[in-house]
């Protein structure tokens, strides 16, 4: 049961990005009530630590949801699982793939994509996605009317996507690359072919189409997530995607590898 958290409405969701990139991705949301990670691609000690550096404490977690079994989203899932006892939402494809990386987990829950199930006060909502992953999802997370959408690792926004990111009060939204930064850059072609591809990573340019499409008047804000170290930079994510939010009052900001984001209360 979490209980760190100060609201003036014990039910607002609070979200921070402890790490985002091809090094790790994790993210924390809570309502106050109960609190989640989604994606645990650090160390155990290293996200234990992240949270502790913004009051939060790893103790009054209540589950871990993971989005598909890349080494970046579930390198400490296992251990935080085991130390922490903490059950793990994930779908059956993925799980099997994932099992080697995680070891053994005590309290595995599966989930189908496209079916909501409830973390205790929170509901929760997967969908397919398109990555070079096994079934790899995006998720929604409501509370009440408040909803946040995560779509991060696809190469391709369907319309299934843009229908499950609409009415969010925030958004989380890849913009791995640029373009020229990629094709002009060090990775070798079939590298840069998969990152371009269909179930590759999106660029700043299809996140800013994206968002255009589903953004509106009660979103709040927008972070910037898996940002190329090698292919982008916080100042180009924000110049291509930011002018979609022109004549709209949400915030956007950037999530980053090295450290945690700030802990944003949505209203």
């Amino acid at each position: 049961m979490s209980h760190f958290i100060m609201h003036d409405n014990d039910h607002n969701l609070s979200v921070c990005m402890l790490a985002s990139g091809s090094k790790g991705n994790a993210i924390f949301v809570s309502d106050g009530t109960t609190s989640i990670l989604i994606d645990a691609g650090l160390s155990g000690i290293e996200i234990e630590r992240r949270l502790k550096s913004k009051g939060l404490c790893p103790d009054d977690l209540d589950a871990i949801l993971v989005s598909h079994e890349h080494a970046d989203h579930i390198h400490g899932v296992g251990v935080l699982s085991r130390r922490f006892d903490l059950p793990v939402f994930i779908n059956e494809r993925t799980s099997k793939a994932a099992s080697l990386q995680t070891g053994n987990i005590q309290d595995i829950v599966n989930f189908e994509s496209g079916i909501s199930f409830l973390i205790n006060t929170l509901t929760i909502h997967p969908f397919s996605i398109s990555h070079d992953a096994e079934d790899p999802v995006g998720f929604t997370i409501n509370r009440d009317k408040t909803k946040i959408g995560i779509a991060t690792d696809l190469g391709i926004a369907t319309s299934m996507v843009k229908e499950h990111l609409k009415d969010c009060s925030l958004l989380i939204l890849e913009a791995n690359h640029d373009t020229d930064m990629l094709i002009n850059g060090p990775y070798p072609w079939e590298l840069k072919q998969r990152i371009k591809d269909r179930t590759g990573h999106l660029s700043n340019e299809e996140s800013r189409n994206l968002l255009k499409e589903v953004r509106h008047d009660k979103l709040q804000h927008v972070i910037l997530a898996h940002i190329s170290e090698i292919n982008n930079t916080p100042e180009k994510a924000l110049n291509a995607v930011g002018p979609a939010l022109i004549n709209h009052n949400s915030r956007i900001s950037v999530a980053t590898q090295n450290e945690s984001g700030a802990l944003i209360y949505l209203k």
